[in-house]
């Protein structure tokens, strides 16, 4: 059998590259494990851990403390019965309309192990049997697992990955999180909020290192406010599983106790079983492949995208990834520019953030100011109850065009796209200051942000004098909470 495309995976990488080939009018097949449909991102990562998230907001009526008060609970006691029900309700719906999109536009799926027996030729095998075809392109799209330090006993149920917290059966009465990276910081969040007791522990100076430090600080204040304990700055030992749960100790010779362990230190590429050597090509260390900005391996015709290939390792971005390598395989014009992704972060509050941070800015010698605005300050921040939540808006001090925005709070994810299609349209923070929103609506959060920055602008003398400069009204609140809960007070200008 011979394909224009074989695509090996059915991640958000591969999903996008078939079904997108297919539009083409190229022939494809997309070979996945039986029971993989839909890869990590379906079945043990981003679909799983998102709809436990939702069910723990929902059962444990967390939205709506602040109006009935902290003992406020849809359902008394929680169990993992009830988070994995929804979870399960959600995997099969993706699973379902996945095929359903390969079926409608003529993808061949082919269910076994994939590895390659020379560059153009992939053999699948399921059981004792296997069949050999052969494509003019290939995309590797195998995704990737939870890496697994060789000095830890993973044993099931206390020393856990994120792939195995579908597999517990119950609730731990004590939880600790090694790592304080995104699946760390979410899964620290939702099994605080159900009331585990949680720590954190990771060898960074703050979690997110990533993340515009404001926005990091203000997770973490929320965070010890859920009654997460952080440890930051210390690195695990050693880790020993006994009759009473399981002990870390940290380097500093601090012992930790808890029921169970959940190391969230990483990830590695699933490249190990496809043979890459009969192909020409070798991963690293992580199991991860280099590609060129066409999504190209060493071998032209191989390509390679998502979590495969490292950072960003988002769905949304692996969707684009697929999508743009087989747009240049198959010679279709795409845009060249550098795209903006999106970063999601479902915590507890969620994050999203778009552009570089302010100490991105500094270090590059960009001359930038900054407006910000508090959900407490939106009147549909204080219709939901998040007071919590700021839209901290980021741009240059002189051309005022938004350089990036970061968010923090309910709906941060969604209400990261009016920012991200400003900066797309290279718009200045006049755009929303001139801007009518709905009202009561937490989009509001831009003109309120853009006014107080402009204020800014123009106490610092960086501003011309103009209509929407001369129409901004100071703030009535310039706080910043600070790491330790403290509010510093901002001159109102």
């Amino acid at each position: 059998m011979q394909y224009d495309l074989a695509v090996i995976g059915t991640g958000p990488a591969g999903q996008k590259a078939a079904i997108n080939a297919a539009k083409l009018g190229k022939s494809v097949a997309v070979i996945e494990r039986v029971g993989g449909t839909g890869g990590v991102c379906v079945n043990t990562g981003t679909i799983p851990s998102k709809a436990m998230r939702e069910a723990i907001l929902h059962l444990t009526g967390r939205r709506q403390r602040h109006f009935y008060g902290a003992g406020y609970a849809v359902k008394e006691r929680i169990t993992m019965a009830d988070l994995h029900n929804r979870t399960q309700q959600v995997i099969h719906s993706e699973i379902d309309m996945i095929h359903a999109q390969m079926a409608r536009n003529g993808v061949m799926l082919r269910q076994g192990e994939a590895s390659f027996v020379e560059p153009h030729c992939l053999r699948v095998c399921r059981g004792d049997h296997s069949e050999e075809l052969l494509a003019r392109h290939v995309l590797i799209a195998v995704g990737s697992r939870p890496a697994r330090p060789d000095n830890v006993p993973f044993v099931p149920g206390r020393v856990i990955d994120s792939d195995q917290i579908l597999q517990l059966t119950e609730l731990p009465r004590s939880l600790i999180v090694v790592g304080g990276g995104v699946i760390g910081t979410e899964y620290a969040c939702m099994f605080a909020a159900v009331g585990v007791s949680t720590t954190l522990v990771d060898k960074g100076s703050r979690i997110l290192g990533f993340a515009d430090a404001e926005i990091a600080e203000s997770l973490q204040y929320q965070m010890r406010d859920m009654n997460v304990r952080l440890r930051l700055g210390e690195e695990v030992a050693s880790v020993q599983v006994d009759e009473r749960g399981v002990a870390v100790t940290l380097k500093s010779n601090t012992v930790l106790r808890a029921e169970t362990v959940l190391f969230a230190s990483g990830r590695q590429g699933n490249t190990d079983t496809l043979n890459l050597a009969a192909a020409g090509l070798a991963a690293d260390e992580r199991g991860r492949l280099r590609v060129n900005e066409h999504f190209q391996t060493e071998v032209p015709h191989i390509y390679a995208a998502g979590d495969v290939v490292g950072f960003p390792a988002l769905a949304a971005t692996s969707m684009e990834q697929g999508r743009l390598a087989t747009c240049h395989m198959f010679g279709r014009a795409w845009d060249t520019t550098q795209p903006l992704f999106p970063f999601g972060i479902y915590t507890i509050p969620e994050i999203s953030m778009i552009g570089p941070g302010e100490a991105e800015l500094v270090r590059s010698g960009v001359p930038y100011e900054v407006g910000i605005a508090r959900y407490r300050e939106i009147a549909r921040g204080q219709l939901m109850g998040d007071l919590g939540g700021l839209l901290k808006l980021i741009f240059h001090a002189e051309s005022r065009r938004i350089l990036s925005v970061h968010i923090i709070g309910d709906g941060a994810t969604e209400l990261i796209h009016i920012g991200q299609t400003a900066m797309a349209a290279a718009l200045p923070i006049d755009y929303f200051v001139s801007t009518v929103f709905n009202y009561p609506t937490l989009a509001e959060c831009y003109r309120v942000a853009a006014l107080d920055g402009m204020n800014r602008c123009r106490a610092g003398g960086r501003c011309d004098v103009s209509e929407c400069c001369e129409s901004a009204e100071p703030r009535a609140d310039n706080g910043v909470d600070s790491p330790d809960g403290r509010t510093k007070a901002r001159p109102i200008t």
